[in-house]
Protein backbone atom coordinates (compact mmCIF):
# COMPACT_ATOMS: atom_id res chain seq x y z
CA UNK A 1 0.00 0.00 0.00
CA UNK A 2 1.34 3.83 -0.55
CA UNK A 3 0.87 6.80 0.91
CA UNK A 4 -1.75 8.00 -2.28
CA UNK A 5 -3.96 5.30 -0.16
CA UNK A 6 -3.40 6.26 3.32
CA UNK A 7 -6.46 6.44 5.90
CA UNK A 8 -5.03 7.53 9.01
CA UNK A 9 -7.73 5.72 11.47
CA UNK A 10 -7.61 2.25 9.55
CA UNK A 11 -3.97 1.99 9.82
CA UNK A 12 -4.30 2.86 13.35
CA UNK A 13 -6.57 -0.10 13.37
CA UNK A 14 -4.61 -2.55 11.21
CA UNK A 15 -1.05 -1.13 11.62
CA UNK A 16 -0.61 -1.77 8.47
CA UNK A 17 2.58 -0.07 6.93
CA UNK A 18 2.64 3.08 4.77
CA UNK A 19 5.16 4.38 2.40
CA UNK A 20 6.28 7.68 1.08
CA UNK A 21 9.16 9.26 -0.69
CA UNK A 22 10.24 12.30 0.30
CA UNK A 23 12.96 14.50 -1.56
CA UNK A 24 15.61 16.36 -0.19
CA UNK A 25 17.05 19.15 -2.94
CA UNK A 26 19.23 21.94 -2.91
CA UNK A 27 21.99 23.63 -4.68
CA UNK A 28 26.03 22.69 -4.01
CA UNK A 29 26.97 22.04 -0.81
CA UNK A 30 24.07 22.62 0.78
CA UNK A 31 23.96 19.71 3.32
CA UNK A 32 21.34 17.45 2.07
CA UNK A 33 24.30 14.21 2.05
CA UNK A 34 24.64 15.27 5.71
CA UNK A 35 20.74 15.24 6.88
CA UNK A 36 20.44 11.94 4.86
CA UNK A 37 22.92 10.53 6.99
CA UNK A 38 21.44 12.23 10.82
CA UNK A 39 18.43 10.48 9.89
CA UNK A 40 18.88 7.34 8.16
CA UNK A 41 17.83 4.83 10.66
CA UNK A 42 19.54 2.11 7.41
CA UNK A 43 23.59 2.97 6.41
CA UNK A 44 22.94 5.26 3.81
CA UNK A 45 23.58 4.59 0.35
CA UNK A 46 25.57 7.57 -0.97
CA UNK A 47 27.04 8.44 -4.23
CA UNK A 48 29.84 10.84 -3.19
CA UNK A 49 32.85 10.67 -5.29
CA UNK A 50 35.70 13.30 -5.53
CA UNK A 51 35.45 16.77 -7.08
CA UNK A 52 36.93 16.75 -10.13
CA UNK A 53 38.33 19.91 -13.31
CA UNK A 54 35.16 18.76 -14.66
CA UNK A 55 33.56 21.37 -11.96
CA UNK A 56 35.99 24.21 -12.75
CA UNK A 57 33.63 27.09 -13.67
CA UNK A 58 31.04 25.90 -12.77
CA UNK A 59 31.04 24.90 -9.06
CA UNK A 60 32.48 27.01 -6.57
CA UNK A 61 34.41 25.09 -4.08
CA UNK A 62 36.09 27.95 -1.99
CA UNK A 63 32.06 28.74 -1.17
CA UNK A 64 32.24 25.97 1.10
CA UNK A 65 35.36 25.09 2.73
CA UNK A 66 36.86 21.80 3.21
CA UNK A 67 34.57 20.14 0.43
CA UNK A 68 36.08 18.03 -1.47
CA UNK A 69 33.44 15.20 -2.51
CA UNK A 70 30.03 16.01 -4.27
CA UNK A 71 26.76 13.96 -4.90
CA UNK A 72 27.00 12.84 -8.30
CA UNK A 73 23.88 10.63 -8.67
CA UNK A 74 21.68 10.86 -5.22
CA UNK A 75 21.58 9.88 -1.58
CA UNK A 76 19.10 6.95 -0.11
CA UNK A 77 18.06 6.39 3.27
CA UNK A 78 15.12 5.31 5.24
CA UNK A 79 13.40 6.47 8.64
CA UNK A 80 10.31 4.92 10.56
CA UNK A 81 8.32 8.10 11.49
CA UNK A 82 5.60 5.70 13.26
CA UNK A 83 4.88 2.34 13.70
CA UNK A 84 2.98 2.39 10.07
CA UNK A 85 4.64 4.82 8.61
CA UNK A 86 8.10 4.89 6.50
CA UNK A 87 9.77 7.00 4.65
CA UNK A 88 11.95 7.11 1.89
CA UNK A 89 14.65 10.21 1.65
CA UNK A 90 16.26 10.24 -1.83
CA UNK A 91 18.45 13.33 -2.17
CA UNK A 92 19.82 14.79 -5.22
CA UNK A 93 22.82 15.63 -6.67
CA UNK A 94 23.99 19.73 -5.88
CA UNK A 95 26.35 20.35 -8.68
CA UNK A 96 24.20 21.90 -11.69
CA UNK A 97 25.34 19.63 -14.50
CA UNK A 98 23.69 16.87 -12.73
CA UNK A 99 20.83 18.27 -12.34
CA UNK A 100 19.26 16.35 -15.35
CA UNK A 101 18.48 13.44 -13.23
CA UNK A 102 16.74 15.34 -10.90
CA UNK A 103 13.24 14.73 -12.80
CA UNK A 104 13.74 11.22 -12.30
CA UNK A 105 14.44 11.38 -8.72
CA UNK A 106 11.39 13.61 -7.92
CA UNK A 107 9.19 11.00 -9.27
CA UNK A 108 6.59 9.09 -7.28
CA UNK A 109 7.74 11.57 -4.38
CA UNK A 110 4.85 12.60 -2.12
CA UNK A 111 7.01 16.23 -0.99
CA UNK A 112 10.37 17.54 -0.75
CA UNK A 113 12.50 19.35 1.56
CA UNK A 114 14.87 22.34 -0.07
CA UNK A 115 17.88 23.04 1.75
CA UNK A 116 19.31 26.70 2.01
CA UNK A 117 22.73 27.45 3.33
CA UNK A 118 22.16 31.27 4.60
CA UNK A 119 26.09 32.16 3.55
CA UNK A 120 24.95 31.40 -0.16
CA UNK A 121 21.37 32.78 -0.33
CA UNK A 122 21.36 33.61 -3.94
CA UNK A 123 22.62 30.07 -4.70
CA UNK A 124 18.78 28.72 -3.65
CA UNK A 125 17.26 31.10 -6.44
CA UNK A 126 17.74 28.05 -8.99
CA UNK A 127 16.63 24.80 -7.00
CA UNK A 128 13.41 26.73 -5.64
CA UNK A 129 12.31 27.67 -9.47
CA UNK A 130 12.53 23.76 -10.42
CA UNK A 131 10.61 23.23 -7.03
CA UNK A 132 7.95 25.98 -7.58
CA UNK A 133 7.32 24.70 -11.04
CA UNK A 134 6.72 20.82 -10.17
CA UNK A 135 3.43 19.97 -8.90
CA UNK A 136 5.40 18.76 -6.10
CA UNK A 137 4.50 20.42 -2.13
CA UNK A 138 8.11 21.41 -0.90
CA UNK A 139 9.39 23.01 2.63
CA UNK A 140 12.37 25.33 2.45
CA UNK A 141 14.62 24.56 5.61
CA UNK A 142 17.57 26.74 6.41
CA UNK A 143 20.51 24.80 7.26
CA UNK A 144 22.38 27.04 9.89
CA UNK A 145 25.72 26.23 9.54
CA UNK A 146 28.39 27.19 12.25
CA UNK A 147 29.46 30.61 11.67
CA UNK A 148 27.22 31.44 9.32
CA UNK A 149 25.03 34.62 8.57
CA UNK A 150 21.68 34.42 10.91
CA UNK A 151 19.25 35.44 9.51
CA UNK A 152 15.09 35.85 10.35
CA UNK A 153 12.81 33.31 8.67
CA UNK A 154 10.81 36.16 7.23
CA UNK A 155 14.27 38.16 6.02
CA UNK A 156 14.86 34.60 4.24
CA UNK A 157 11.26 34.58 2.96
CA UNK A 158 11.22 38.11 1.30
CA UNK A 159 14.61 37.59 0.08
CA UNK A 160 14.35 34.72 -2.10
CA UNK A 161 10.53 35.73 -3.00
CA UNK A 162 9.00 32.57 -0.99
CA UNK A 163 5.86 32.20 -1.20
CA UNK A 164 3.49 32.62 1.92
CA UNK A 165 1.96 29.28 1.72
CA UNK A 166 5.09 27.31 1.45
CA UNK A 167 6.62 26.42 5.03
CA UNK A 168 10.26 28.13 6.01
CA UNK A 169 11.88 26.44 8.85
CA UNK A 170 15.70 26.25 10.66
CA UNK A 171 16.93 23.42 11.15
CA UNK A 172 20.72 21.64 11.59
CA UNK A 173 21.08 19.01 9.30
CA UNK A 174 23.66 17.46 11.52
CA UNK A 175 21.26 16.81 14.72
CA UNK A 176 18.66 13.97 13.92
CA UNK A 177 15.65 15.51 15.95
CA UNK A 178 15.72 18.59 13.72
CA UNK A 179 15.62 16.86 10.60
CA UNK A 180 12.58 14.74 12.19
CA UNK A 181 11.05 18.06 12.22
CA UNK A 182 12.03 19.25 8.91
CA UNK A 183 10.30 15.64 7.60
CA UNK A 184 7.08 15.98 9.96
CA UNK A 185 6.93 19.52 8.22
CA UNK A 186 6.99 17.87 4.86
CA UNK A 187 4.63 15.48 5.12
CA UNK A 188 1.83 17.37 7.07
CA UNK A 189 2.45 20.05 4.53
CA UNK A 190 2.00 17.75 1.45
CA UNK A 191 -1.45 16.29 3.35
CA UNK A 192 -3.03 19.46 4.24
CA UNK A 193 -1.81 20.98 0.53
CA UNK A 194 -3.61 17.80 -1.30
CA UNK A 195 -6.90 18.06 1.26
CA UNK A 196 -7.50 21.81 0.04
CA UNK A 197 -6.91 20.99 -3.60
CA UNK A 198 -8.83 17.83 -3.53
CA UNK A 199 -10.36 17.25 -0.45
CA UNK A 200 -8.67 14.47 0.22
CA UNK A 201 -6.19 14.15 3.53
CA UNK A 202 -3.31 12.24 1.98
CA UNK A 203 -0.91 13.42 -0.79
CA UNK A 204 -0.83 11.33 -4.16
CA UNK A 205 3.04 10.74 -5.72
CA UNK A 206 3.81 12.77 -8.62
CA UNK A 207 4.34 10.84 -12.08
Amino acid sequence: MDFANYDPAGAHRSREIISAKIVVGGGFGVGKTTLVGAISEITPLTTEALMTAAGVGIDDPSKVPGKETTTVAMDFGRITMAQDLILYLFGTPGQTRFWFMWDEIIRGAVGAAVLVDTRRITDAFAPLDYFENRNLPYVVALNRFDGAPQYELEEVREALAISPDVPLVSCDARHRESVKQVLVTVVEHAMARLQAEHGRGYPTPVG
